[in-house]
């Protein structure tokens, strides 16, 4: 096990008996959910597995050192603290100076798979920004899943990122993009995109066969399982396509630009839509953790 990562005893424990383990990402919980809303979710996220069977990795940076799995306290201390948002970059920095962050997807991903951990369940994966072919503004998530070995349940991506630059990235690193029981890429609040998917899959268990295939072969990228949000969950379309037409419109308006866009445009979405986004985020992500956790089971029961 690698020293430079502090393990749970609960997450330590699962891992040696070969019982299922869902990593989950604390900047959702930091930086994507309002207090104290976020601390409830928290917990719930890590209890939907629990009640399960599966044991959750909740996994943040906490005073310089990357924990895999967090008590009470560091479920607080996500919630509550205001904590640096932490991709990979920033990981040898925070430990060498003894500091705290909320890590992404990208982070997560890379302690994930240094842990063993072969199962994350996230809300929406990062992707290329609108725009991305003068700001280069695309997400590290995308990069780090060329190189690590997990399997990511997602409901796509946001649809205020450029979604076809993002499959194509995808395709790009040869990480493999399986709908659940769909061949549309959902994009995040919707069920669908305007892209389809050249594989889907029906089960958790027939996620675990792609995976073992996967490892068979030697490959060493992720695997994205695109998992879209229930029908009666999912956001109006019309209502979703306004409020974002809307925000795009202030962004222009107002001279937004670069980094500063999807920020803008996703806590404008928030208030546009007097919250209808966040119910529905929060929905995805119950969904995608459940899923997760099916997947990690079936892994698991491959011995």
């Amino acid at each position: 096990m690698n020293p430079a990562l502090h393990l749970s005893d609960e997450v330590a424990e699962a891992l040696f008996a070969g019982r299922p383990v869902v990593a989950l990402e604390s900047t959702i919980i930091s930086h994507g959910l309002p207090r104290p809303r976020n601390h409830a979710a928290a917990i719930e996220f890590e209890e939907l597995l629990r009640s399960t069977g599966v044991t959750p990795a909740t996994i943040a940076v906490l005073d310089g050192v990357p924990r895999i799995g967090l008590d009470a306290e560091g479920v607080r201390r996500i919630a509550e603290e205001d904590l640096a948002k932490a991709s990979v970059r920033d990981l040898p920095i925070l430990a060498a100076r003894g500091a705290s962050g909320a890590t992404t997807v990208a982070a997560t991903a890379h302690l994930a798979a240094k842990a063993g951990i072969r199962v994350f369940a996230t809300g929406g994966l990062g992707g290329v920004h609108r725009g991305a072919s003068e700001t280069f503004d695309e997400s590290a998530d995308l990069s780090t899943l060329a190189v690590t070995p997990i399997t990511v349940v997602s409901a796509g991506v946001k649809s205020v990122l450029d979604i076809a630059a993002t499959l194509e990235r995808l395709e790009t690193y040869s990480v493999p993009v399986v709908g659940l029981g769909t061949t549309v890429f959902p994009s995040f609040w919707l069920r669908e995109s305007a892209f389809t998917l050249d594989w889907a899959v029906d089960t958790a268990e027939q996620v675990a066969d792609v995976m073992a295939a996967h490892d068979a072969l030697g490959h060493t990228q992720g695997i994205v399982v695109a998992n879209p949000i229930p029908a009666d969950q999912a956001w109006d379309r019309e209502e979703h396509d306004r409020v974002l037409s809307t925000a795009i419109g202030e962004a222009e308006a107002q001279g937004i630009r670069g980094k500063a866009v999807t920020p803008f445009l996703l806590g404008r979405i928030v208030e546009l839509s007097d919250g209808r986004s966040l119910e529905v985020n929060l929905d995805l992500a119950r969904n995608n953790v459940r899923v997760a956790g099916r997947i990690a089971a079936a892994w698991a029961a491959r011995g």
